[in-house]
């Protein structure tokens, strides 16, 4: 069953077409590998997804919900529009993290902003945040991390932070998992420990949209390859399929540059 349905998403910025007509389903439990030349659009949809930018045509639905509707747009304030951020979990790719917080009170941040709105918060405090910071050592945990909880960033190595900003998104425990080129700022050696927890996350069935430049990868862990050119989805199906017999030409001639040799 689709948690996620993108239909007809286009965005524009002035006469510039950034996506166009694009669409496509996410089953749960199932992970989309998004690849494509700069430019083509991938970061900008997933800056869609998570209402960074409002697209001008299309709908955006989870689990059946239309968060989305150019047709019928809406005003909302900044806690409407942060709740329907709590559908998607971000990554970026550059780590994000706050400067003058440790690795675990970049991952318990939003969740101790969303408590503190709670009408019970100040009678349990000491309990809410005592909570909290379990779960938050539990991701860290998770990420190989527990050890680091108490370093700020500066004291992290990039692969490090960018386990942190992975722990950070999902902390809320959304229904999708956003990572925008995840390994683009790191140096080759700290690339393979960020994908480890990746993969580890695809094992577990976590529904995860992943845009990436690592095509091997992409073929490996996701189920779905979405192949963007021009704002445009060119081709998509299965991943190894998609990757290994691209049936677009412009697929190919992309694929191509990561074959050689």
């Amino acid at each position: 069953m689709a948690i996620l349905e993108v239909n007809h998403i286009e965005k524009h910025f002035e006469k510039t077409k950034v996506l166009e007509d694009v669409s496509f389903q996410l089953d749960e439990g199932k992970a989309i590998a998004i690849i494509g030349s700069s430019g083509s659009g991938k970061t900008t949809l997933l800056r869609c997804l998570n209402f960074l930018e409002t697209p001008d045509r299309g709908t955006i639905a989870v689990k059946g919900n239309v968060l989305f509707d150019a047709a019928r747009p809406a005003s909302e304030n900044e806690k409407d529009i942060r709740t329907k951020r709590l559908h998607f979990g971000m990554v970026f790719q550059s780590f994000n993290l706050f400067p003058q917080y440790t690795a675990l009170e970049n991952v318990t941040l939003a969740e101790r902003l969303l408590a503190k709105e709670k009408p019970d918060f100040k009678q349990n405090r000491k309990q809410i945040v005592e909570q909290i910071e379990l779960h938050g050592m539990k991701l860290l945990n998770q990420m190989g991390l527990s050890e680091r909880a108490w370093h700020y960033p500066h004291q992290l190595s990039g692969g490090q932070q960018q386990r942190v900003a992975i722990a950070r998104a999902l902390a809320l425990q959304p229904d999708i998992l956003c990572f925008d080129e995840p390994t683009s700022a790191l140096d080759p050696e700290l690339t393979g420990e960020v994908l480890k927890v990746i993969r580890g996350l695809a094992e577990c069935k976590t529904t995860m949209i992943i845009v990436t430049h690592e095509m091997a990868f992409a073929r490996d862990v996701a189920d779905q390859v979405i192949f963007m050119d021009g704002g445009l989805i060119v081709e998509q199906g299965i991943a190894k399929e998609v990757i290994n017999h691209p049936k677009e030409e412009r697929t190919k001639q992309f694929l191509s540059r990561y074959t050689k040799g």
